[in-house]
């Protein structure tokens, strides 16, 4: 399993099997808290067209002046330095309770040979991080449908 520990509290905090508990513990607390982008990466969703991947990718709050996108070994990097002025100028300490930062992050994605590199388009909208990687039509081929007979 991806990540055993969340599957194995055994403190559910009598909330029941899936135990909520005090600030959102027990079973599925480290599920929901990678889903939400936990591990200092941002959710990404990944839609396939005809003729290209989009990648869509939670970045609310980030300059997107200091985003990187690089293509090394047919690997797309899609990384984020941080931002430590935001960390000191508002004195983390002043928090009572925190759930977004502009944590440095890291994302990549294997190419596999599926996509036009010189092509790939990225832009950034409403806090969503929009990248478009052309096929390959040499790469991507169609599916074949196979008669059962």
């Amino acid at each position: 399993m991806y990540y055993n520990q969340g599957f194995q509290s055994e403190h559910n905090h009598n909330c029941g099997p899936m135990g909520r508990g005090r600030f959102g513990r027990g079973k599925f607390a480290n599920f929901w808290r990678r889903q939400a982008g936990g591990f200092g990466q941002p959710p990404v969703n990944i839609q396939e067209t005809d003729d290209s991947f989009v990648i869509s990718l939670f970045a609310a709050g980030l300059v997107k002046e200091n985003v990187t996108l690089t293509v090394k070994d047919d690997v797309l990097t899609i990384a984020y330095p941080g931002d430590e002025k935001s960390a000191d100028s508002a004195g983390q300490s002043q928090y009572t309770y925190q759930e977004h930062s502009l944590s440095a992050f890291e994302r990549p994605f294997q190419l596999n040979g599926k996509v036009l590199v010189d092509a790939i388009v990225a832009s950034y909208t409403d806090g969503i991080l929009k990248v478009t990687l052309p096929k390959n039509p040499e790469t991507n081929k169609p599916a074949q449908t196979v008669t059962v007979a």
